[in-house]
């Protein structure tokens, strides 16, 4: 029987570039003395001094100064795609859990109907509100709008949005999650990702464009090739080893991520010492195309 037996070795110090207008506080930093700044969240005045009141960045617009929490519950904005799990059905609306501090709401009357219908919702669209999407169920989505106590309110009425089928389900930190155009993405190694603004990242099998007369609740159940659930795992274990090294997400960082890892079997992926070989590489062609 094959025992693997790892020793401990000599951490290697690795000098990288410091990245520019970067300001980092902790709980307690001053961040300017000056009064002519607004205060904004993370922060708090006290003898004339602008206090930060989380761990985070220093963020600046104009006047107004704010710290952006590197660890942190997802705060939605209107635009967000999220990856989202339905947790209750309620009278005309379902509620969707998204990694924030309250449950989202997803109205019936902001989903796309079944055959793609242009109409006002009828109690027997209410009564079929189970057969559309029911606890459990997976969806992707758009935030629409954000209340007053900071819940969200989602919609799905593109086709791009809608009940997610076969894939994995990955969590990492909402604050690496790089705001991009566009947060869809058919990866060249044959699977597509889904990058939700909240941290859920969502892994699948790439397929032909969804039936336009499914309004986006149909899912296909065909069994997946074992070369896709390869590299669906593959994907799965590079994304996990970036959050872990705390290396932002975005479609170049997980492909060169993923390349990088060709030559290592999946299940070593995780392996402290070849983790950190991968996430070097990969840091190290980013920072290289950076210039």
């Amino acid at each position: 029987m094959a025992v693997d037996i790892r020793l401990a070795t000599a951490r290697k110090r690795v000098f990288l570039p410091v990245e520019v207008g970067k300001h980092l506080v902790s709980p307690g930093d001053t961040i300017t003395t000056d009064t002519g700044f607004m205060r904004g969240h993370g922060t708090y005045m006290e003898d004339d001094k602008l206090i930060a009141s989380v761990a985070g960045a220093v963020e600046r617009v104009n006047k107004l100064i704010c710290v952006k929490p590197l660890q942190t519950r997802y705060n939605g904005e209107v635009g967000d795609v999220v990856v989202g799990r339905i947790t209750e059905v309620q009278q005309k609306r379902w509620k969707v859990e998204t990694n924030s501090r309250l449950d989202s709401v997803l109205l019936l009357s902001s989903v796309n109907l079944p055959g793609g219908e242009l109409r006002r919702r009828s109690a027997e669209d209410e009564l079929m509100m189970r057969d559309y999407l029911q606890e459990g169920d997976l969806i992707s989505a758009e935030v629409q709008a954000v209340f007053a106590d900071g819940a969200l309110s989602l919609h799905t009425r593109s086709l791009k949005y809608g009940k997610l089928g076969q894939g994995t389900l990955v969590q990492v930190s909402p604050s690496l999650v790089k705001r991009r155009k566009t947060h869809f993405h058919n990866l060249p190694c044959g699977a597509a990702i889904i990058l939700g603004n909240n941290g859920y990242i969502w892994i699948y099998p790439f397929t032909e464009q969804k039936d336009d007369e499914a309004g986006g609740f149909v899912t296909n159940l065909e069994p997946v090739p074992l070369s896709d659930r390869e590299v669906i795992s593959r994907l799965r274990n590079c994304i996990i080893a970036l959050n872990i090294h705390k290396l932002l997400l975005y479609d170049t960082s997980i492909l060169y991520c993923y390349e990088a890892s060709m030559h290592q079997q999946i299940k070593d992926i995780l392996k402290p010492e070849i983790m950190e070989e991968i996430v070097m590489e990969t840091r190290q062609r980013l920072i290289d195309q950076e210039g």
